[in-house]
């Protein structure tokens, strides 16, 4: 009775090993040909069609403006358009944006669009959006 016994614990062992060696795989590389990597950051596609992007990089804008931080001029910022976008999920989804804005002269004045590095995070369960950070970026590019 103690063999049947002792055999049976041996093979529930080692079962239980093989099925834990299988998950540890899953578990150690889960990014593994399949999603991406948790906490990374992912570019967002069409950026210039993406309703929700253009409307978060106003957002900024106004927040910007609202907070009265005068560009360097003392103007205003008016949005232009967001042309690059990330997203990294944290608690909520963080959006790094880089916005194209101009400053807010007299209207038909053709000042220059500047780029602005901005990021802002987005709890959709809560319906909350807060800008965390807003200046000029490092690179002014030719976009």
């Amino acid at each position: 009775m103690a063999s049947k016994l002792y055999a049976v614990a041996v093979a529930v062992l080692l079962s239980s090993a093989r099925l834990a060696a299988a998950g540890a795989d899953d578990e150690q590389w889960p990014a593994a040909g399949r999603g991406r990597k948790v906490g990374g950051t992912t570019a967002v596609e069409d950026v210039e069609g993406n309703r929700e992007v253009q409307e978060l990089g106003l957002f900024c804008v106004v927040e910007h403006n609202r907070r009265g931080s005068p560009t360097a001029r003392g103007h205003r910022l008016v949005f232009s358009r967001v042309v690059a976008a990330q997203t990294q999920v944290v608690a909520g989804i963080k959006y790094y944006l880089r916005i194209a804005a101009r400053n807010g002269l007299r209207e038909g004045d053709d000042d220059e669009e500047k780029v602005f590095d901005a990021v802002v995070v987005v709890k959709a369960w809560v319906p909350s959006r807060e800008m965390l950070s807003f200046a000029p970026a490092a690179e002014q590019p030719g976009y």
